[in-house]
């Protein structure tokens, strides 16, 4: 079976469909706060073996290190095993799309193609994510971004080992949700300018991989988002972490106000050859 795009999104459609109903039970459920669903094993374990064992090492990644994250990303595709393309990209097909857009009750809702701040991920042992708020817009700053799509593709990863999507909905002064980022898993959650979300720390040596997509709208999930740059925080043990951030984010905000695509291009996006 050639695995191009089409065909892994018809193979993600037909599992979608069948989980449609729960998965639009579990967002709606959560809508109030942090919008989120997840679905188990949506491609056969083979093929999600297949993208795993795609992954390039990540000394061929792009090292994204400082007080705000550690991790690996990479966003040019084409230097990479075309498979982790095509599976990228079938979160893009528009069936898919439309049943995103059944489930979480929105309308108009678009992929990036550029694949600003998508792409493919991995994190190993000691690395993190603290606690955001990913940046409202697209590259141009013309669409908001609205929902954060999140394919975990690593054999055997356990619940303990790190690396989880932690969700924030009463802020830090309250216990977070952690979503297991085990195998073959996706998980959909909402942005906005109350979506804080983290990646817990990794404690095991090996490399959790994922396929990120994010989708646009004309206008934003909730009637009170307005514009913000990547907004972290320090996790609620580290106080100093925390000041230090968000006087961080307060100072790129500040920058933005002045230059509106900011002062530098950012280098997260998919150039394609013409």
């Amino acid at each position: 079976m050639e695995l191009n795009r089409k065909a892994l999104a018809d193979i993600i459609l037909e599992k979608m469909l069948l989980t449609e109903n729960q998965s639009r039970i579990q967002y709606r459920q959560s809508s109030e706060k942090i919008g989120y669903f997840f679905i188990d094993d949506l491609l056969p374990e083979e093929i999600a073996v297949r993208i795993f064992r795609a992954f390039p090492d990540a000394s061929q990644m792009v090292h994204k290190k400082s007080l705000r994250e550690d991790k690996y990303v990479a966003a040019q595709m084409d230097q990479y095993n075309p498979l982790l393309e095509e599976a990228i990209y079938a979160f893009q097909d528009e069936r898919i799309v439309e049943v995103v857009s059944r489930i979480c009750n929105l309308k108009a809702i678009t992929p990036d193609e550029n694949l600003y701040a998508g792409g493919i991920s991995a994190m190993g042992k000691g690395q993190f994510l603290n606690p955001h708020l990913d940046n409202s817009h697209d590259k141009d700053r013309e669409l908001w971004r609205v929902l954060n799509l999140l394919y975990y593709v690593t054999l055997d990863w356990e619940l303990d080992y790190g690396a989880n999507l932690e969700l924030w909905p009463n802020g830090m002064d309250e216990p977070q949700i952690t979503i297991h980022s085990k195998f073959n898993r996706l998980a959909v959650m909402a942005t906005h300018n109350a979506s804080l979300h983290s990646v817990s720390p990794v404690k095991y040596d090996g490399l959790r991989c994922c396929v990120s997509n994010y989708y646009f709208s004309q206008e934003p999930l909730q009637p009170t988002d307005s514009f913000h740059v990547t907004s972290f925080r320090g996790r609620p043990e580290n106080k100093f972490t925390d000041a230090v951030l968000r006087v961080d984010a307060f100072l790129r905000m500040k920058l933005r106000t002045l230059f509106k695509k900011g002062i530098r291009e950012n280098p997260h996006v998919y150039k394609k050859k013409d």
